[in-house]
């Protein structure tokens, strides 16, 4: 069972500059398959959550008075941003200018400075969760300058440290609000409490807080170090990934590593190795990074429900199948695209 067709993202953490990141230059064939994951785009924060202050509604209340706190408005998982020729900020508002909505603090900063998210009305932004705005029809051609509305996908890896946390954080919260508004024991509307970090049924009690859905997606090698990538059913010829899949209750993740592996493809792995991880709240899963080996047969038996294809590639395989245009990798917000880049030991070819 696969998570939604984007997998999460590059990044370059605590630099305050665009989620670029830093890779090994050694070379195609130098990736170290002991180094973890480094430079994930939506891993990134410049901004303590303030976890103490959510229940201090004095203090919430003058923080919104504050005209120096600034708002970041969502609608429908975009926000306005400002896009420059190589970089993009969003665009933040003083609480007098934020529209109605679910409410949630998303932190402070080192100068003091307190920052909101509002899950603004639909449409209010004038976002088009179908477009991509300022691009054409790849996540990764270049944005046009100007101020528009974008999601994660087209705005995070353009972003610094703090505006990439601000934005995966309050999306995050965002979308939960959106689907959980009743009690899932009595059926009673809820309401937002602990500064939108949490929801609280009038009728039984029960409080309620943040789901999160943790999802594997891992990279298998054979003993000869050639990478397993696949189509999902769902995508568009060319476009190949590292295989995903969500994690099952009363299941480990590395279990659900080697199950969804051979349910996908017929390959057995063994030294299944934890990478890192990323948010990505789309709606709202966690990915959680991994390597293995595959330890049987590499004849592919793929489960033609999920799984359109899938075939082994050495580094020089994808580099002449990228330079060809028989095959794309996923964008660089993703952390598929991370891991591949750590095996293949330099930045991706055709990456911006």
């Amino acid at each position: 069972m696969s998570p939604s067709t984007g997998s999460p993202g590059t990044g370059s953490p605590g630099t305050g500059s665009p989620g670029t990141g830093s890779v090994s230059t050694g070379g195609p064939g130098a990736g170290n398959p002991g180094a973890g994951l480094a430079g994930l785009v939506l891993a990134r924060s410049a901004v303590d959550r303030a976890g103490d202050r959510r229940h201090d509604d004095a203090w919430l209340a003058a923080a919104w008075a504050d005209p120096g706190t600034r708002v970041l408005v969502l609608d429908d998982g975009q926000a306005l941003t400002r896009f420059y020729a190589e970089r993009a900020e969003l665009v933040l508002v003083p609480p007098a200018e934020a529209p109605e909505g679910v409410r949630f603090l998303l932190g402070v900063d080192a100068s003091g400075v307190v920052y909101f998210g509002v899950a603004g009305p639909l449409g209010g932004l004038g976002a088009d969760p179908a477009a991509l705005p300022g691009r054409g029809s790849s996540w990764e051609d270049p944005v046009l300058p100007g101020v528009r509305p974008a999601g994660l996908r087209q705005a995070a890896a353009l972003l610094d440290d703090r505006d990439a946390g601000l934005f995966t954080h309050a999306v995050a919260l965002a979308n939960w609000h959106a689907t959980h508004t009743h009690c899932p024991r009595c059926g009673a509307v809820t309401v937002p409490v602990a500064a939108g970090h949490a929801r609280h049924c009038p009728v039984d009690g029960s409080e309620h807080f943040p789901r999160i859905d943790p999802a594997v997606i891992m990279l298998v090698t054979d003993p000869d170090d050639r990478c397993l990538l696949a189509r999902n059913q769902q995508w568009p010829q060319r476009r190949v990934s590292i295989l995903a899949g969500f994690v099952e209750p009363g299941e480990a993740a590395e279990q659900a590593v080697v199950r969804e592996v051979a349910e996908e493809t017929g390959i057995a792995v063994s030294q299944v190795r934890y990478l890192g991880s990323q948010p990505w709240p789309m709606p709202q899963s966690l990915m959680l990074g991994f390597r293995a080996l595959a330890s049987g047969g590499l004849d592919i038996h793929v489960d033609q429900d999920e799984i359109a294809e899938a075939r082994w590639f050495s580094r020089d395989d994808l580099r002449r199948a990228l330079a060809a245009g028989e095959v794309l990798l996923p964008p660089s917000v993703s952390i598929a695209h991370r891991i591949i880049e750590t095996w293949y030991g330099e930045r991706l070819p055709g990456t911006p």
